[in-house]
Protein backbone atom coordinates (compact mmCIF):
# COMPACT_ATOMS: atom_id res chain seq x y z
CA UNK A 1 0.00 0.00 0.00
CA UNK A 2 1.46 3.32 -1.08
CA UNK A 3 1.50 6.15 1.42
CA UNK A 4 -1.05 8.80 0.41
CA UNK A 5 0.53 11.77 -1.35
CA UNK A 6 -1.18 14.22 1.02
CA UNK A 7 0.31 12.57 4.11
CA UNK A 8 3.29 14.55 5.45
CA UNK A 9 6.17 12.37 6.70
CA UNK A 10 4.89 9.60 9.05
CA UNK A 11 7.04 7.13 7.08
CA UNK A 12 7.73 4.97 10.12
CA UNK A 13 4.10 4.94 11.27
CA UNK A 14 2.77 4.11 7.80
CA UNK A 15 5.33 1.33 7.33
CA UNK A 16 4.41 -0.28 10.65
CA UNK A 17 0.68 -0.02 10.00
CA UNK A 18 0.91 -1.53 6.53
CA UNK A 19 3.21 -4.29 7.78
CA UNK A 20 0.65 -5.16 10.43
CA UNK A 21 -2.23 -5.00 7.93
CA UNK A 22 -0.46 -7.34 5.51
CA UNK A 23 0.38 -10.05 8.05
CA UNK A 24 -0.71 -13.26 6.33
CA UNK A 25 -1.42 -15.44 9.37
CA UNK A 26 -4.88 -17.04 9.53
CA UNK A 27 -5.65 -15.84 13.06
CA UNK A 28 -7.20 -12.56 14.21
CA UNK A 29 -4.62 -10.12 15.64
CA UNK A 30 -4.56 -7.02 17.82
CA UNK A 31 -2.77 -3.69 17.44
CA UNK A 32 -2.89 -0.58 19.63
CA UNK A 33 -2.38 2.97 18.33
CA UNK A 34 -2.12 5.90 20.73
CA UNK A 35 -0.86 9.45 20.93
CA UNK A 36 -1.94 12.85 22.10
CA UNK A 37 -4.84 14.56 20.38
CA UNK A 38 -4.37 16.47 17.12
CA UNK A 39 -1.40 14.35 15.96
CA UNK A 40 -3.15 12.76 12.97
CA UNK A 41 -3.92 9.26 14.30
CA UNK A 42 -7.41 9.20 12.79
CA UNK A 43 -6.05 10.50 9.48
CA UNK A 44 -3.49 7.69 9.43
CA UNK A 45 -6.01 4.97 10.26
CA UNK A 46 -8.62 6.29 7.86
CA UNK A 47 -6.01 6.24 5.09
CA UNK A 48 -5.09 2.67 6.02
CA UNK A 49 -8.67 1.42 5.95
CA UNK A 50 -9.35 3.18 2.66
CA UNK A 51 -6.22 1.74 1.07
CA UNK A 52 -6.94 -1.79 2.30
CA UNK A 53 -10.73 -1.87 2.07
CA UNK A 54 -11.05 -2.21 5.83
CA UNK A 55 -13.63 -1.18 8.42
CA UNK A 56 -13.38 1.85 10.69
CA UNK A 57 -15.67 2.83 13.55
CA UNK A 58 -15.16 6.07 15.45
CA UNK A 59 -16.76 5.95 18.88
CA UNK A 60 -18.47 8.83 20.61
CA UNK A 61 -18.97 9.57 24.28
CA UNK A 62 -22.36 7.94 24.87
CA UNK A 63 -24.14 5.08 26.63
CA UNK A 64 -23.42 1.41 26.03
CA UNK A 65 -26.75 0.81 24.31
CA UNK A 66 -26.30 3.77 21.96
CA UNK A 67 -22.69 2.76 21.20
CA UNK A 68 -23.84 -0.76 20.28
CA UNK A 69 -26.53 0.70 18.05
CA UNK A 70 -24.02 2.94 16.25
CA UNK A 71 -21.56 0.07 15.90
CA UNK A 72 -24.27 -2.21 14.47
CA UNK A 73 -25.20 0.35 11.83
CA UNK A 74 -21.57 0.92 10.80
CA UNK A 75 -20.63 -2.76 10.67
CA UNK A 76 -23.75 -3.69 8.67
CA UNK A 77 -23.00 -0.95 6.15
CA UNK A 78 -19.45 -2.24 5.75
CA UNK A 79 -20.72 -5.78 5.21
CA UNK A 80 -23.22 -4.62 2.60
CA UNK A 81 -26.25 -5.43 4.72
CA UNK A 82 -29.34 -3.32 4.23
CA UNK A 83 -30.59 -3.96 7.77
CA UNK A 84 -28.43 -2.80 10.73
CA UNK A 85 -27.06 -5.46 13.07
CA UNK A 86 -28.74 -5.51 16.46
CA UNK A 87 -26.33 -6.28 19.29
CA UNK A 88 -27.49 -6.64 22.89
CA UNK A 89 -23.98 -7.01 24.27
CA UNK A 90 -20.42 -6.34 23.18
CA UNK A 91 -19.72 -10.10 23.16
CA UNK A 92 -22.02 -10.39 20.15
CA UNK A 93 -20.63 -7.29 18.46
CA UNK A 94 -16.96 -8.26 18.79
CA UNK A 95 -17.70 -11.86 17.75
CA UNK A 96 -19.38 -10.57 14.58
CA UNK A 97 -16.52 -8.16 13.93
CA UNK A 98 -14.07 -11.05 14.06
CA UNK A 99 -15.88 -12.75 11.16
CA UNK A 100 -15.67 -9.94 8.58
CA UNK A 101 -12.34 -11.02 6.99
CA UNK A 102 -13.86 -13.56 4.59
CA UNK A 103 -11.51 -12.70 1.69
CA UNK A 104 -8.21 -12.53 3.56
CA UNK A 105 -6.63 -10.24 6.17
CA UNK A 106 -8.88 -7.23 6.80
CA UNK A 107 -8.19 -4.13 8.88
CA UNK A 108 -10.81 -3.25 11.51
CA UNK A 109 -10.28 0.01 13.41
CA UNK A 110 -12.08 1.09 16.56
CA UNK A 111 -11.12 4.73 17.05
CA UNK A 112 -11.64 6.54 20.38
CA UNK A 113 -11.72 3.16 22.11
CA UNK A 114 -11.55 4.77 25.61
CA UNK A 115 -15.06 6.18 25.06
CA UNK A 116 -16.43 2.67 24.58
CA UNK A 117 -14.48 1.25 27.53
CA UNK A 118 -15.73 4.04 29.78
CA UNK A 119 -19.34 3.03 29.09
CA UNK A 120 -18.52 -0.70 28.99
CA UNK A 121 -15.58 -1.42 31.37
CA UNK A 122 -15.57 -5.14 30.48
CA UNK A 123 -14.85 -4.42 26.80
CA UNK A 124 -11.06 -5.04 26.98
CA UNK A 125 -11.76 -8.44 28.54
CA UNK A 126 -14.28 -9.20 25.80
CA UNK A 127 -11.69 -8.36 23.13
CA UNK A 128 -9.16 -10.53 24.95
CA UNK A 129 -11.57 -13.47 25.00
CA UNK A 130 -12.23 -13.04 21.27
CA UNK A 131 -8.49 -13.38 20.64
CA UNK A 132 -8.03 -16.48 22.81
CA UNK A 133 -7.11 -19.79 21.12
CA UNK A 134 -10.55 -21.17 21.99
CA UNK A 135 -12.21 -18.44 19.94
CA UNK A 136 -9.94 -18.70 16.93
CA UNK A 137 -11.98 -21.44 15.25
CA UNK A 138 -14.78 -18.97 14.61
CA UNK A 139 -12.53 -16.02 13.77
CA UNK A 140 -11.22 -14.76 10.46
CA UNK A 141 -7.89 -12.91 9.93
CA UNK A 142 -9.11 -9.58 11.22
CA UNK A 143 -6.37 -7.06 11.90
CA UNK A 144 -8.02 -5.26 14.82
CA UNK A 145 -6.64 -1.83 15.73
CA UNK A 146 -7.73 -0.07 18.93
CA UNK A 147 -6.94 3.66 18.91
CA UNK A 148 -7.24 6.37 21.54
CA UNK A 149 -5.93 9.74 22.71
CA UNK A 150 -6.38 9.17 26.45
CA UNK A 151 -2.73 8.30 27.03
CA UNK A 152 -3.11 7.12 30.60
CA UNK A 153 -5.88 4.69 29.61
CA UNK A 154 -4.11 3.48 26.45
CA UNK A 155 -0.88 2.99 28.40
CA UNK A 156 -2.65 0.73 30.88
CA UNK A 157 -4.35 -1.29 28.14
CA UNK A 158 -1.30 -3.51 27.59
CA UNK A 159 0.43 -3.07 30.96
CA UNK A 160 0.78 -5.21 34.07
CA UNK A 161 -2.07 -7.67 34.51
CA UNK A 162 -4.43 -5.94 32.06
CA UNK A 163 -6.58 -8.38 30.02
CA UNK A 164 -4.86 -7.48 26.73
CA UNK A 165 -1.33 -7.73 28.11
CA UNK A 166 0.80 -9.76 25.69
CA UNK A 167 -1.90 -9.88 23.00
CA UNK A 168 -0.78 -7.05 20.71
CA UNK A 169 1.30 -7.49 17.58
CA UNK A 170 1.57 -3.72 17.16
CA UNK A 171 1.96 -1.00 19.76
CA UNK A 172 2.33 2.30 17.92
CA UNK A 173 2.60 5.74 19.52
CA UNK A 174 2.09 8.63 17.08
CA UNK A 175 4.29 11.50 18.33
CA UNK A 176 4.32 15.21 17.67
CA UNK A 177 6.57 16.27 14.80
CA UNK A 178 10.10 16.99 15.95
CA UNK A 179 11.26 20.57 15.43
CA UNK A 180 12.93 20.20 12.03
CA UNK A 181 9.99 18.31 10.59
CA UNK A 182 7.62 20.88 12.10
CA UNK A 183 9.42 23.66 10.23
CA UNK A 184 9.01 21.77 6.96
CA UNK A 185 5.37 21.04 7.71
CA UNK A 186 4.68 24.73 8.34
CA UNK A 187 6.61 25.65 5.15
CA UNK A 188 8.96 27.86 7.17
CA UNK A 189 12.46 28.09 5.72
CA UNK A 190 13.87 30.82 7.96
CA UNK A 191 15.28 29.13 11.09
CA UNK A 192 14.58 32.06 13.42
CA UNK A 193 10.93 32.14 12.38
CA UNK A 194 10.77 28.36 12.72
CA UNK A 195 12.14 28.43 16.28
CA UNK A 196 9.79 31.26 17.31
CA UNK A 197 6.77 29.48 15.87
CA UNK A 198 7.72 26.14 17.41
CA UNK A 199 7.99 27.82 20.82
CA UNK A 200 4.27 28.66 20.53
CA UNK A 201 2.63 25.71 18.74
CA UNK A 202 5.22 22.92 18.87
CA UNK A 203 4.90 20.05 16.40
CA UNK A 204 1.18 19.29 16.49
CA UNK A 205 0.04 18.87 12.85
CA UNK A 206 -3.56 20.02 13.37
CA UNK A 207 -2.41 23.48 14.43
CA UNK A 208 -1.03 24.08 10.94
CA UNK A 209 -4.07 23.04 8.90
CA UNK A 210 -7.32 22.90 10.84
CA UNK A 211 -6.51 25.51 13.49
CA UNK A 212 -4.81 28.21 11.40
CA UNK A 213 -6.07 27.19 7.95
CA UNK A 214 -2.69 27.77 6.40
CA UNK A 215 -1.93 31.07 8.11
CA UNK A 216 1.80 30.94 8.85
CA UNK A 217 4.29 33.69 9.73
CA UNK A 218 6.05 34.75 6.53
CA UNK A 219 9.24 35.71 8.38
CA UNK A 220 10.59 37.18 11.65
CA UNK A 221 9.02 40.54 10.84
CA UNK A 222 5.58 38.89 10.56
CA UNK A 223 5.83 36.73 13.69
CA UNK A 224 4.34 39.27 16.13
CA UNK A 225 1.42 39.98 13.82
CA UNK A 226 0.87 36.24 13.34
CA UNK A 227 0.70 35.66 17.10
CA UNK A 228 -1.88 38.43 17.42
CA UNK A 229 -4.07 37.28 14.54
CA UNK A 230 -3.76 33.47 14.87
CA UNK A 231 -3.10 32.68 18.55
CA UNK A 232 -4.30 35.59 20.70
CA UNK A 233 -7.39 36.15 18.57
CA UNK A 234 -10.56 35.05 20.47
CA UNK A 235 -12.16 34.14 17.15
CA UNK A 236 -9.53 31.50 16.31
CA UNK A 237 -9.40 27.89 17.62
CA UNK A 238 -5.88 28.18 19.03
CA UNK A 239 -7.11 30.81 21.49
CA UNK A 240 -8.82 28.24 23.77
CA UNK A 241 -6.90 25.12 22.75
CA UNK A 242 -4.65 25.00 25.83
CA UNK A 243 -7.73 24.94 28.04
CA UNK A 244 -9.36 22.23 25.97
CA UNK A 245 -6.26 20.03 26.12
CA UNK A 246 -6.82 19.59 29.84
CA UNK A 247 -10.60 19.42 29.66
CA UNK A 248 -10.41 16.55 27.14
CA UNK A 249 -8.27 14.31 29.36
CA UNK A 250 -10.52 11.96 31.38
CA UNK A 251 -7.89 11.52 34.10
CA UNK A 252 -7.75 15.25 34.89
CA UNK A 253 -10.70 15.71 37.21
CA UNK A 254 -9.61 18.87 39.09
CA UNK A 255 -8.57 21.01 36.12
CA UNK A 256 -7.97 24.07 38.33
CA UNK A 257 -5.28 22.19 40.26
CA UNK A 258 -3.64 20.89 37.10
CA UNK A 259 -3.60 24.34 35.52
CA UNK A 260 -2.01 25.69 38.72
CA UNK A 261 0.71 23.04 38.58
CA UNK A 262 1.44 23.85 34.93
CA UNK A 263 1.54 27.56 35.74
CA UNK A 264 4.06 26.89 38.51
CA UNK A 265 6.34 24.94 36.17
CA UNK A 266 6.06 27.59 33.46
CA UNK A 267 7.07 30.23 36.01
CA UNK A 268 10.36 28.36 36.52
CA UNK A 269 9.54 26.14 39.50
CA UNK A 270 10.79 22.83 38.18
CA UNK A 271 11.24 20.78 41.37
CA UNK A 272 8.37 19.24 43.30
CA UNK A 273 9.28 21.35 46.32
CA UNK A 274 9.39 24.53 44.25
CA UNK A 275 6.00 23.76 42.71
CA UNK A 276 4.55 23.07 46.16
CA UNK A 277 5.90 26.37 47.54
CA UNK A 278 4.46 28.24 44.55
CA UNK A 279 1.04 26.72 45.15
CA UNK A 280 1.16 26.89 48.95
CA UNK A 281 0.73 23.12 49.28
CA UNK A 282 2.65 20.22 50.76
CA UNK A 283 5.07 18.47 48.43
CA UNK A 284 3.39 15.12 49.10
CA UNK A 285 0.06 16.54 47.88
CA UNK A 286 1.46 16.93 44.37
CA UNK A 287 2.64 13.38 43.72
CA UNK A 288 -0.62 12.35 42.07
CA UNK A 289 -1.26 15.40 39.85
CA UNK A 290 2.36 15.42 38.67
CA UNK A 291 2.17 11.72 37.86
CA UNK A 292 -1.08 12.18 35.93
CA UNK A 293 0.26 15.16 33.95
CA UNK A 294 3.29 13.09 33.02
CA UNK A 295 1.08 10.14 32.03
CA UNK A 296 -0.99 12.27 29.65
CA UNK A 297 2.12 13.73 28.04
CA UNK A 298 1.83 17.35 29.16
CA UNK A 299 4.98 17.40 31.31
CA UNK A 300 8.29 15.52 31.40
CA UNK A 301 10.20 14.46 34.50
CA UNK A 302 13.90 14.70 33.73
CA UNK A 303 16.73 13.60 36.02
CA UNK A 304 19.57 16.04 36.65
CA UNK A 305 22.63 15.24 34.57
CA UNK A 306 25.03 15.45 37.54
CA UNK A 307 22.99 15.06 40.73
CA UNK A 308 21.16 11.76 41.16
CA UNK A 309 18.89 13.05 43.90
CA UNK A 310 17.63 15.97 41.82
CA UNK A 311 15.25 16.19 38.88
CA UNK A 312 13.19 18.75 37.00
CA UNK A 313 9.66 18.92 35.65
CA UNK A 314 9.32 20.60 32.27
CA UNK A 315 6.34 21.44 30.06
CA UNK A 316 6.13 19.00 27.14
CA UNK A 317 3.55 20.90 25.06
CA UNK A 318 4.75 24.38 23.99
CA UNK A 319 1.22 25.76 23.65
CA UNK A 320 0.62 24.99 27.34
CA UNK A 321 3.69 27.01 28.37
CA UNK A 322 2.67 29.87 26.07
CA UNK A 323 -0.84 29.89 27.49
CA UNK A 324 0.28 30.00 31.12
CA UNK A 325 3.02 32.58 30.59
CA UNK A 326 1.32 34.92 28.12
CA UNK A 327 -2.42 34.27 27.90
CA UNK A 328 -3.72 33.19 31.31
CA UNK A 329 -2.47 36.29 33.20
CA UNK A 330 -4.23 38.56 30.66
CA UNK A 331 -7.26 36.41 29.85
CA UNK A 332 -9.83 39.11 30.62
CA UNK A 333 -8.22 41.55 28.22
CA UNK A 334 -7.68 38.94 25.52
CA UNK A 335 -11.34 37.90 25.50
CA UNK A 336 -12.26 41.40 24.35
CA UNK A 337 -11.54 41.91 20.63
CA UNK A 338 -8.91 44.47 19.77
CA UNK A 339 -6.79 44.06 22.93
CA UNK A 340 -4.42 41.33 21.70
CA UNK A 341 -1.74 43.58 20.18
CA UNK A 342 -1.36 45.61 23.38
CA UNK A 343 -1.25 42.48 25.53
CA UNK A 344 1.39 40.95 23.28
CA UNK A 345 3.59 44.05 23.53
CA UNK A 346 3.42 43.93 27.33
CA UNK A 347 4.07 40.20 27.41
CA UNK A 348 7.25 40.26 25.29
CA UNK A 349 9.74 40.08 28.22
CA UNK A 350 7.77 37.22 29.80
CA UNK A 351 7.59 35.37 26.49
CA UNK A 352 11.35 35.62 26.03
CA UNK A 353 12.27 34.56 29.58
CA UNK A 354 9.56 32.01 30.45
CA UNK A 355 8.77 30.51 27.06
CA UNK A 356 11.38 31.17 24.40
CA UNK A 357 14.50 30.78 26.55
CA UNK A 358 13.56 27.39 28.06
CA UNK A 359 12.21 26.19 24.71
CA UNK A 360 15.44 27.09 22.94
CA UNK A 361 17.35 25.04 25.51
CA UNK A 362 15.09 22.08 24.75
CA UNK A 363 15.74 22.42 21.00
CA UNK A 364 19.47 22.51 21.68
CA UNK A 365 19.28 19.29 23.68
CA UNK A 366 17.30 17.65 20.89
CA UNK A 367 19.89 18.74 18.33
CA UNK A 368 22.71 17.43 20.51
CA UNK A 369 21.02 14.04 20.87
CA UNK A 370 19.59 13.43 17.41
CA UNK A 371 21.19 15.72 14.81
CA UNK A 372 24.80 16.41 15.78
CA UNK A 373 27.37 14.34 13.92
CA UNK A 374 29.70 12.07 15.96
CA UNK A 375 32.58 14.35 14.91
CA UNK A 376 30.98 17.11 16.96
CA UNK A 377 31.89 15.19 20.13
CA UNK A 378 34.57 12.79 18.90
CA UNK A 379 32.16 10.15 20.16
CA UNK A 380 28.67 8.70 20.06
CA UNK A 381 26.01 10.22 22.34
CA UNK A 382 23.67 7.97 24.31
CA UNK A 383 21.81 10.53 26.40
CA UNK A 384 21.52 14.30 26.76
CA UNK A 385 20.26 16.16 29.81
CA UNK A 386 20.46 19.43 31.71
CA UNK A 387 22.10 19.64 35.11
CA UNK A 388 23.56 21.62 37.97
CA UNK A 389 27.21 21.69 39.05
CA UNK A 390 28.27 22.97 42.47
CA UNK A 391 31.22 25.36 42.71
CA UNK A 392 32.26 25.17 46.40
CA UNK A 393 35.10 27.68 46.19
CA UNK A 394 32.84 30.32 44.68
CA UNK A 395 29.91 29.28 46.89
CA UNK A 396 27.60 29.04 43.90
CA UNK A 397 26.28 26.56 41.38
CA UNK A 398 26.28 26.51 37.60
CA UNK A 399 23.38 25.50 35.37
CA UNK A 400 24.41 23.36 32.41
CA UNK A 401 21.83 23.57 29.62
CA UNK A 402 23.23 20.68 27.57
CA UNK A 403 25.25 17.74 28.91
CA UNK A 404 26.06 15.02 26.38
CA UNK A 405 26.99 11.55 27.62
CA UNK A 406 28.12 8.60 25.55
CA UNK A 407 31.02 6.54 24.26
CA UNK A 408 34.12 8.51 23.33
CA UNK A 409 36.08 7.37 20.28
CA UNK A 410 39.30 7.05 22.29
CA UNK A 411 37.68 5.02 25.11
CA UNK A 412 37.81 1.23 24.94
CA UNK A 413 36.66 0.36 28.45
CA UNK A 414 32.97 0.87 27.71
CA UNK A 415 32.56 3.47 30.47
CA UNK A 416 30.20 6.36 29.85
CA UNK A 417 32.05 9.60 29.23
CA UNK A 418 30.93 13.20 29.38
CA UNK A 419 31.37 14.06 25.71
CA UNK A 420 30.31 17.70 25.87
CA UNK A 421 28.71 20.42 27.94
CA UNK A 422 26.93 23.40 26.49
CA UNK A 423 25.25 26.69 27.19
CA UNK A 424 22.22 28.01 25.26
CA UNK A 425 21.36 31.69 24.91
CA UNK A 426 18.51 32.75 22.67
CA UNK A 427 18.97 36.51 22.72
CA UNK A 428 22.63 36.94 23.74
CA UNK A 429 25.61 37.24 21.46
CA UNK A 430 27.97 34.71 23.00
CA UNK A 431 31.60 35.58 23.61
CA UNK A 432 34.70 34.69 25.59
CA UNK A 433 32.95 35.05 28.97
CA UNK A 434 30.55 32.25 28.06
CA UNK A 435 33.43 30.05 26.95
CA UNK A 436 35.36 30.68 30.17
CA UNK A 437 32.30 29.72 32.18
CA UNK A 438 32.07 26.41 30.33
CA UNK A 439 35.78 25.79 30.91
CA UNK A 440 35.29 26.41 34.62
CA UNK A 441 32.43 23.92 34.74
CA UNK A 442 34.49 21.35 32.85
CA UNK A 443 37.31 21.78 35.36
CA UNK A 444 34.91 21.30 38.27
CA UNK A 445 33.50 18.13 36.71
CA UNK A 446 36.95 16.73 35.91
CA UNK A 447 38.03 17.17 39.53
CA UNK A 448 35.04 15.27 40.92
CA UNK A 449 35.12 11.55 41.66
CA UNK A 450 32.09 10.33 39.75
CA UNK A 451 31.14 7.35 37.61
CA UNK A 452 31.19 9.53 34.50
CA UNK A 453 34.52 10.63 33.09
CA UNK A 454 34.99 14.35 32.43
CA UNK A 455 38.31 15.55 31.05
CA UNK A 456 39.98 18.08 28.79
CA UNK A 457 38.51 16.05 25.93
CA UNK A 458 35.01 17.07 26.98
CA UNK A 459 33.92 19.47 24.28
CA UNK A 460 32.34 22.86 24.85
CA UNK A 461 29.18 23.78 22.95
CA UNK A 462 27.92 27.34 22.56
CA UNK A 463 24.33 27.63 21.28
CA UNK A 464 23.06 31.06 20.35
CA UNK A 465 20.06 32.51 18.57
CA UNK A 466 21.84 35.88 18.26
CA UNK A 467 25.31 34.86 17.06
CA UNK A 468 28.89 34.93 18.38
CA UNK A 469 31.68 37.48 18.80
CA UNK A 470 34.59 37.46 16.41
CA UNK A 471 36.94 36.44 19.24
CA UNK A 472 34.88 33.35 19.99
CA UNK A 473 34.59 32.46 16.32
CA UNK A 474 38.35 32.71 15.99
CA UNK A 475 38.91 30.25 18.84
CA UNK A 476 36.33 27.82 17.43
CA UNK A 477 38.01 27.96 14.00
CA UNK A 478 41.29 26.84 15.56
CA UNK A 479 40.04 24.43 18.23
CA UNK A 480 37.55 21.62 17.37
CA UNK A 481 36.90 21.22 21.12
CA UNK A 482 34.88 24.45 20.91
CA UNK A 483 31.72 24.08 18.83
CA UNK A 484 29.44 26.96 17.87
CA UNK A 485 25.82 26.17 17.02
CA UNK A 486 23.71 28.96 15.55
CA UNK A 487 20.15 28.71 14.27
CA UNK A 488 21.24 27.64 10.79
CA UNK A 489 23.23 24.74 12.21
CA UNK A 490 20.44 23.90 14.65
CA UNK A 491 17.96 23.49 11.78
CA UNK A 492 20.15 22.33 8.93
CA UNK A 493 23.59 21.22 10.11
CA UNK A 494 25.26 18.49 12.15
Amino acid sequence: MDKPAEMFDRHFEWTELTRYARYSGPEATLGVVSGRRRQGKTFLLDALTRASGGFMFTATETTEADALRQFGHALAAHCGESVPFRFEHWDEAIARLMRIATDGPTVAVIDEFPFLAKASPSLPSIVQRALDPAARRGNTPVRLLLCGSALSFMGRLLAGDAPLRGRAGLELVVPTLEYRLAARFWDITDPRTAALTHAVVGGTPAYRREFTQGDTPSGPEDFDDWVVRAVLNPGRPLFREARYLLAEEPELHDTALYHAVLAAITAGNTSRGGIADYLGRKSTDLAHPLHVLEDVGLIRHEPDAFRRNRSAYRIAEPLIAFYHAVMRPHWGDLERPGRAAAVWRRAQPTFRSKVLGPHFETLCREWARWHAAPETYDGHPSRVAAGTVNDPSARTSHEVDVAVFGQAEHETNGHEALLAIGEAKWNDTMGLAHLERLRRIRHLLASRATGTTASDRTRLLCFSGAGFTDDLRGIADRDPAVQLVDLNRLYEGE
